[in-house]
């Protein structure tokens, strides 16, 4: 599958994932507000021909960025590798309970291998993501992805794996996963015209989140029909589709520039977020959602076997109404075109976001866990989709890529180590209690960022 973060899951999930970097650090408001105006005119008139005559189309407001021939083949390639991710997501986990007799902290194990590279490397992809052409990079890391599908898938199928060696596939798929994230970010606005970024980007969490729905509930029956090995298979061959979309859109060769030093670079990265109050709450606000609340995603299969004693179908069905709210999450961003009054909007979903993983935790009824699995898939992508256009549009074009690995850090660098968290006091306490409190955490520190924070509460 093609991964992003957060989407991302999402896209957002998520995921959340520019154009091309060409930035020396200045250290006012107003150096750096003119090379971004500059850099927009320039690129947009460098683009002109990709976009025409096809983007003088009528297309609906909310899939207006489908217009764009080379958003639409990478869109839809991301779309089929999503479904195939989703796929081998619910067979992972299934497989990991099978292994360990239902164990949470293997679980919550298995989700740190996998997402604590983002944390380690994704930074340095963004730097990465800056110097180096973006598709070229893309093509490498989904091309690892496949491999490790198909190795997962063998190893499974010959019924030879044992639960370290999904902790190291898991590890490896991360890492790639980890200098995927901020290319793909970075690719995306420069597929389209300036204006159709936002409704590009609620597309995305769309395709994700429909993802969402398809993949595990084919991931459910496919179990049934052809045991958990054939889910990691069909992962691996859904690659082709990204792959082949890579292939085929047409983008810009980037010229060879000096940079300073990955170091240095990162530094100006740091700084340049610093300067801008409203970013840097929107960073600090995605940092608690990702270590408290989002490993709550990881457990989804163990209070489905043990708390609600569903099947593998059961599980798909669960992990599909959750993804079914976040469809319905991300078109309505799509059909808005600007959300205003941002601050307010993503506390309001947020907190909307944590009543549901509590309420989810604590309910014993298929029905009622559904509705709550609705209520946080909805909830969390209107959250994630603010944090996602409020950071890309506050942002100027030549530090975004460095801009977006701090986010891609932030949101899905910390889950690992909150579900690590959660699993070491889920052998001690109920895991319906961990969870719940950290989402309670949560809630609590986005009504004090709102309380506290002028700029917060200025961001429309």
């Amino acid at each position: 599958m093609s991964r992003h973060t957060a989407s991302a899951q999402h896209n957002d999930k998520h995921t959340a994932y520019t154009k091309e970097q060409r930035f020396t650090f200045l250290s006012t408001d107003s150096e750096l507000k003119q090379p971004q105006r500059s850099l927009a005119v320039e690129e947009a008139d460098a683009a002109t021909p990709a976009f025409s005559p096809e983007h003088e189309e009528k297309w609906p407001q909310v899939v207006r960025a489908l217009r764009n021939y080379d958003f639409r083949l990478f869109w839809s390639g991301n779309f089929l590798s999503n479904i195939g991710t989703w796929m081998q997501n619910v067979a992972q986990s299934w497989l990991v309970l099978t292994l360990t007799a239902n164990s949470a902290f293997w679980l919550g194990v298995v989700g740190f291998a996998g997402a604590i590279p983002f944390l380690l490397f994704t930074l340095f992809g963004g730097v990465i993501a800056d110097r180096v052409d973006k598709r070229r990079l893309l093509l490498i890391t989904q091309s690892i992805m496949m491999a490790l599908a198909f190795v997962l898938a063998t190893l499974t199928w010959f019924k030879v794996i044992n639960v370290w060696e999904v902790v190291v596939l898991s590890f490896l798929n991360g890492m790639a996963m980890a200098m995927n994230a901020p290319s793909y970010q970075a690719l995306v606005p420069r597929l389209i015209p300036r204006e159709d970024l936002t409704n590009a980007l609620a597309l995305n969490s769309t395709q994700f989140n429909l993802s969402r729905i398809v993949g595990p509930t084919l991931g459910g029956y496919a179990m049934a029909l052809f045991g958990i090995a054939g889910n990691f298979f069909l992962n691996a061959f859904s690659f082709l589709a990204v792959l082949w979309a890579l292939t085929r859109i047409r983008y810009p060769a980037e010229p060879d520039r000096d940079h300073p030093s990955i170091f240095e670079s990162l530094r100006q990265g740091f700084a340049y977020l610093r300067s801008e109050p409203q970013m840097y709450v929107l960073i600090w606000m995605t940092t608690a959602v990702s270590f408290l609340a989002l490993p709550f995603l990881t457990f989804i299969p163990f209070f489905a076997r043990t708390q609600l004693q569903l099947n593998e179908s059961g599980l798909g069905w669960l992990l599909g109404t959750s993804g079914f709210g976040a469809v319905v999450g991300a078109v309505s961003v799509a059909s808005f075109g600007v959300i205003r009054h941002r601050g307010k909007v993503v506390v309001v979903t947020g907190v909307m976001f944590f009543t549901a993983i509590i309420g989810f935790c604590y309910s014993h009824v298929f029905a009622l866990s559904c509705c709550f699995a609705l209520m946080e898939g909805c909830s969390g992508i209107l959250m994630i989709s603010c944090f996602n256009i409020a950071i890309q549009h506050l942002s100027s074009d030549e530090m975004r890529g460095r801009v977006m690995s701090i986010y891609a850090t932030s949101f899905l660098g910390l889950p690992p180590l909150g579900s690590l968290l959660a699993g070491e006091l889920s052998r001690h306490i109920p895991t319906g209690h961990v969870l719940a409190g950290m989402a309670a955490i949560a809630s609590a520190i986005f009504i004090g960022f709102y309380i506290c924070s002028r700029p917060l509460r200025e961001l429309d």
